[in-house]
């Protein structure tokens, strides 16, 4: 009795700590096709529907819009990220004004407000803190067929490839994010595989440090523990019932 008391004191003690996890990378993506390159998207429920699921996954995450920064203005560019930090924006691009309800007339449109961050080739973001959760929107990108790519940096650089469509009709907007409860990334590059012929929109860039990313899904060691003290606790109820 005392031996099955001592087991079960022991399995409680070592469920009261988190069950170590694998890497969890988990990207959300979500694209609207365009409308041509004199018609923006004023609604884009598939790329709307990415931001809410990345955006489900975080608490109190910043968000920089671009909308207090003069058109024209190039990197390096510090920018905020209310809650969660600053960064330096720099490489090709610049800030850019488009009147609410219209494009450049290239297909090319803030998603927000009426600025945006427009580029056709490399450009980067450095973070004063490490980050685990990065989103974003896009507009217009691939109907040059520009393909989309990011490599994050973390001392290591990890190489992502968006699933974005190509050849396709100006003023798409996309949404792509994601979360890693592993890896913490100092820096993030935006590539263009078309660049100087695709130019791309991007704005609403959201971070989140690895504190602000809260997934709720339970961890399958942690619920394995849980069944063998629940185990373990019914079979020691059982013998004292009988003895």
């Amino acid at each position: 009795m005392r031996k099955i008391a001592a087991v079960l004191a022991l399995l409680v003690a070592l469920a009261a700590f988190p069950a170590t996890s694998h890497a969890v990378f988990v990207e959300f993506f979500g694209q609207d096709l365009g409308l041509g390159e004199y018609t923006p998207q004023l609604n884009h429920p598939l790329a709307d529907a990415a931001q809410t699921s990345f955006l489900s996954n975080l608490t109190g995450v910043g968000t920089e819009s671009f909308e207090s920064y003069v058109a024209g203005t190039g990197g390096p560019l510090g920018i905020s990220f209310p809650g969660a930090g600053t960064a330096t924006l720099g490489g090709n691009g610049s800030v850019a004004y488009v009147p609410a309800g219209t494009t450049n007339n290239f297909g090319r449109y803030a998603t927000s407000g009426t600025k945006y961050w427009e580029s056709s080739d490399l450009f980067s973001i450095d973070f004063s803190t490490a980050i685990s959760a990065f989103g974003f929107y896009g507009v217009d990108i691939g109907d040059f067929n520009g393909q989309l790519t990011l490599t994050a940096t973390d001392g290591v650089t990890h190489s992502y490839t968006i699933p974005n469509s190509t050849n396709i009709e100006g003023g798409s907007v996309l949404y792509y994010g994601f979360y890693d409860t592993e890896i913490a990334y100092t820096r993030i590059e935006f590539g263009n595989t078309a660049p100087g012929v695709d130019y791309f929109a991007f704005d609403d860039f959201t971070i989140g440090t690895l504190e602000q990313v809260t997934p709720e899904v339970p961890e399958p060691a942690s619920m394995l523990l849980l069944g063998v003290v629940l185990g373990a606790g019914a079979l020691f109820a059982r013998k004292r019932k009988n003895s």
